[in-house]
């Protein structure tokens, strides 16, 4: 059984796994997905040498889930993971590894509170530096004034994407993490989906489904979702606005400490804007950056699609540090 312990943090507690003993590494899972998400790399990382502490985001699984939408900020999220660092090593600063929504955490507690972060990694979702325009603003314009839909621009409206995704907790899982897998076929994601269509529409439920994900895994996350709900982590999609205001402090800051980006070469949070490579816009605002890798075959599920291969890429950069 997993070490689970409960850490009090900015006003709320975290449930988190821990395991090992050294310097603290703290991983920091996506949307939609748990603790769990790191099950191939807790035992290794430990095993190098590290305190390893994979938590449940506030909203998700264990953790506590404040009622507010803005609960759910950036600022209020970082601040949870600085305490977190603060909680299980007082005196030492800790390496930080993000997933999904877990990278733009980390990069942003990298950014933000260097006092804590030595280190930091981000998978699947690049850093290119603080904002210059509120995001959605920009998504509005490359897709929903063009009467495309886009996954985020549906989540705003609180309540309409949790009723579709919460009645069959499943199915919506399924659909969901096979569309952005690196085994969909490419157009599994429909690109000429209309705005004003809901997140699953024309999203198949494969049989079986690819071996990366097992029916051990598949009962853990429904069995969580089912508990927790979607109302905190769709929260997370909603705080652009105050993100974006908040961001702007520290827009004459880089992230200087080490870092490391892991992403697939089918991942399409790597395509959001057609003809640009997120990857190539990372140096200028990462002068500590020790690789950029871009796995072939592998979607949006980095380390849960391809674990043999990111943690090969992330050992050594602990072990080097």
């Amino acid at each position: 059984m997993p070490n689970f312990v409960s850490i009090p943090t900015n006003g709320i507690k975290l449930r988190a796994v821990v395991e090992g003993a050294g310097p603290l590494v703290v991983l920091v899972h996506g949307f939609p997905e748990s603790w769990y998400s790191w099950r191939h790399q807790i035992a290794p990382i430990a095993a190098a040498g590290f305190t390893v502490c994979a938590i449940d985001v506030r909203g998700y699984g264990g953790s506590d889930k404040p009622g507010r939408v803005e609960d759910y900020s950036l600022e209020q999220i970082t601040t949870d993971v600085a305490g977190v660092i603060e909680h299980l090593s007082p005196n030492e600063k800790a390496v930080l590894i993000g997933h999904d929504w877990g990278a733009p955490i980390v990069w942003n507690t990298a950014l933000t509170r260097p006092d804590r972060v030595r280190a930091v990694a981000g998978l699947s979702v690049p850093w290119t530096g603080v904002p210059t325009a509120p995001f959605l603003d920009t998504i509005k314009a490359a897709f929903t004034d063009k009467g495309r839909f886009f996954y985020q621009v549906y989540f705003q409206d609180v309540g309409v994407a949790e009723a579709e995704l919460e009645a069959d907790v499943r199915a919506s899982l399924r659909k969901f993490y096979y569309a952005l897998s690196g085994d969909a076929p490419a157009g599994t994601w429909p690109k000429d989906k209309p705005h004003g269509a809901t997140l699953l529409d024309r999203l198949p439920d494969p049989q079986p489904f690819p071996a990366w994900f097992t029916p051990a895994d598949e009962d853990h996350f429904v069995a969580a979702f089912e508990a927790s709900g979607f109302y905190g982590p769709l929260n997370r999609y909603r705080n652009h606005d105050i993100d974006f205001a908040w961001q702007q402090a520290f827009k004459d800051r880089r992230i200087e400490q080490p870092a490391l980006f892991i992403g697939g070469d089918r991942d399409l949070a790597l395509r959001m804007v057609p003809g640009v490579n997120p990857v190539d816009l990372m140096a200028p605002h990462l002068p500590g950056l020790r690789g950029a890798h871009v796995l072939p075959g592998i979607g949006h599920w980095t380390q849960q699609e391809a674990p043999v291969q990111v943690n090969a890429l992330l050992l050594p950069w602990l072990k080097g540090l």
